[in-house]
């Protein structure tokens, strides 16, 4: 059993919570609690080592039981506790690395969340684009890491179900050749649902204070809006996301 701080495993998982440096650096992220753990399995993620406590349900222990050449170390509960980045540990957390998924061949539906700070509105967006069918996700500069933990407990999983990559924009410009670019902006020029959006694209939802970039607008074949009652400023990253994603989706399969 660990029962030491000083332990390298724990003194790698704080490391890893707390620091984005340390997660490129490692190509290494950590998942906490059991469902997450759970889709993790499901996804078959390469898992490098798993810790957990007495305090663990049976629905982990079974999860564990099931496990063939992984590294398993019990830690003592207050330890584990101590470095958890929950206010209250379920008992597991396992460190993964970062190799999850592929990106295809051909890209049809890619987003970009440009200059993303906020953890939730980030890890909503990520989910949001698994269930709306997109290919692919490229984090610019200025966006959030998409592995920080307050976003993969927003992800519910969905970091698992699609490929997350950081790019910078001359990388990006390279990725997007072929797509046509539409980036969401309040002072847009053409309507959300008007944009033909059944031809391959990318869709640029822009940060919650300053919106796109300069190097997103570059990039852009049309500016979309969502029409909006004029008492209305602005809707939250995540919603905006949503509702231009899912029209891309509904588009696609009318």
């Amino acid at each position: 059993m660990i029962t030491s701080a000083q332990n390298p495993k724990i003194k790698l998982v704080r490391a890893l919570q707390s620091r984005a440096r340390t997660r490129r650096k490692e190509n290494a992220f950590i998942v906490e609690g059991v469902r997450l753990f759970e889709e993790a399995l499901k996804a078959r993620a390469p898992i490098r080592f798993v810790l957990y406590d007495r305090t663990l349900s049976e629905r982990g222990r079974a999860l564990l039981a099931a496990l063939d050449n992984v590294d398993v170390e019990e830690v003592d509960a207050a330890l584990l506790n101590a470095v958890s980045d929950t206010e209250n540990s379920q008992g597991i957390l396992a460190v993964l690395a970062r190799d999850l998924n592929l990106l295809p061949a051909k890209l049809s539906f890619v987003l970009i969340p440009d200059q993303i700070r906020d953890p939730g509105n980030l890890g909503t967006l990520i989910r949001t684009a698994a269930a709306a069918g997109v290919d692919a996700v490229f984090l610019p500069p200025e966006t959030t890491d998409a592995f920080a933990p307050k976003v993969l407990r927003a992800g519910m999983g969905a970091h698992f179900r699609l490929p997350i990559v950081s790019l910078n924009w001359d990388e990006i410009k390279a990725r997007v050749q072929g797509l046509a670019v539409y980036v969401a902006e309040m002072e847009g020029n053409v309507v959300y649902t008007n944009a033909n959006l059944t031809q391959a694209c990318a869709v640029v939802i822009g940060g919650e204070a300053e919106g796109a970039s300069q190097a997103a607008r570059a990039l852009a074949d049309a500016e979309i809006y969502i029409p909006m009652k004029d008492a209305t400023e602005s809707l939250n990253a995540a919603v905006a996301g949503a509702v231009i994603l899912f029209e891309v989706a509904r588009q696609r399969n009318r």
